[in-house]
């Protein structure tokens, strides 16, 4: 017999069931014959009990020991994957030998395990900044830059920076109400454009300095363009800048083009400026920066996305169904208006959706039944993904609040 202590539990197998696996550690530990092989395999040995020692975890060794007595090794769910793994690796042991069932529960486990790690990460990284206040140390204007840094990046480092991060937020609302107030007909007046205007050049000028106090403090110029919140930071300020460019060309153009050259100019003028006019409406991400909501909203979203893309192909197969349906059904009914398949698409989306606005409805009695299997296919359509949805949603959301807390 081969007598073996592990972490101080001693073990007795014989030298010939060893032999049966040569290539585990004990199994060479067996058939070496030159000693100081055998102490390159072990961490010690006690000459006076003939002991092999080994430091490591006699719990799971017990596995092991019993991997040689029965020749499967068995997996329990209580164990660390990792660990487990780690264990039977050093002991030269592979997972093959292990029952069917137990080896696809154990690598179900260990997919969990990693899936686990990686979001946990992950959602660390969405609580860490990009830069730390360290990385200033010794560099051109470091403690200048590590003061603007803790006031835009850090609110919770001072008074002044829980400031800057309420009137970040106060701005951006300003400047979605402004932009909402200016398509009201009574504020296209004089006045109202001339509120509007201003309102629009201060939170242009809030949003500017914001976006050159973060490109300052930050360490590297390359990760600070990479940055999703900082992009969304350029889109914000461009519309503003950008349309002030495009009414100083349009002033140009007045003294050198006719009078019908200069009025298409205007119009396709009008056109581009109302387009850049809309990109405002991106300012409203800025929240996301300071709200753990939205943040977890957004996680949620990249971390579900084949959920969220089977989601909208099963909603495309069944507008394509049942559109082909309602007009095969109701397209000889006169006055109509499923008059050909992509008509019926509206009508399939909305009823898919359970919103129903009734205005466009089957005449015939088919028709309604078509309608009534289309409304309980959307209503099982819609239920199945929302609990899977909200439920790593407020997972997530939870375990934000935590990093957030304990940063």
């Amino acid at each position: 017999l081969l007598n073996i202590n592990v972490g101080g539990k001693l073990f007795q197998i014989a030298y010939k069931v060893l032999a049966q696996y040569p290539i585990t550690r004990l199994g060479k530990l067996a058939l070496y014959t030159d000693p100081a092989k055998r102490l390159q395999l072990c961490d010690d040995y006690l000459v006076q009990k003939n002991e092999y020692f080994f430091d490591r975890d006699p719990s799971i060794f017990h596995y092991i020991f019993h991997f040689y007595r029965s020749g499967v090794l068995w997996v329990m769910d209580e164990m660390c994957p990792s660990n487990f793994v780690e264990e039977i690796e050093y002991w030269g042991i592979h997972l093959k030998y292990s029952q069917r069932c137990c080896r696809i529960l154990f690598e179900e486990k260990q997919d969990e395990l990693s899936e686990y790690l990686k979001i946990e990460k992950e959602l660390e990284a969405e609580v860490e900044p990009l830069d730390s206040g360290n990385q200033f140390d010794g560099k051109f204007l470091g403690g200048f830059r590590k003061m603007i840094w803790n006031l835009i990046e850090n609110p919770y480092s001072s008074v002044p920076a829980k400031i800057i991060a309420v009137m970040s937020s106060f701005f951006v609302l300003i400047s979605i109400v402004g932009m909402t107030l200016s398509t009201v007909e009574e504020m296209k007046n004089k006045t109202g454009k001339m509120w509007m205007e201003q309102m629009e050049m201060i939170c242009a000028i809030f949003f500017t300095s914001e976006y050159l106090m973060r490109l300052i403090s930050s360490s590297s110029f390359k990760n600070f363009l990479r940055a999703a919140f900082n992009a969304i930071d350029l889109v914000a300020i461009l519309p503003f800048y950008i349309q002030i460019l495009f009414e100083n060309l349009d002033e140009g153009d007045m003294h050198y083009h006719e009078e019908l050259h200069k009025v298409e100019n205007v119009s396709k003028l009008g056109k581009v400026l109302k387009l850049i006019k809309l990109m405002r409406i991106f300012r409203i991400l800025k929240l996301a920066r300071h709200s753990t909501g939205l943040r977890a909203f957004s996680f949620t979203m990249r971390q579900c996305y084949q959920q969220v893309c089977c989601l909208l192909l099963f909603i495309a197969m069944g507008v394509f169904t049942f559109s082909a349906l309602i007009h095969s059904v109701e397209h000889d009914v006169p006055g109509t208006d499923f008059t050909s398949i992509p008509y019926a698409w509206w009508w399939a989306a909305v009823s898919l959706s359970t919103v129903g606005y009734g205005d466009t409805v089957p005449d015939t009695i088919l028709g309604r039944m078509v309608a009534f299997v289309c409304i309980s296919f959307g209503i099982i359509l819609n239920g199945m993904p929302i609990s899977i949805l909200y439920n790593k949603f407020s997972d997530y959301y939870a375990k934000l609040k935590a990093h957030e807390m304990s940063q």
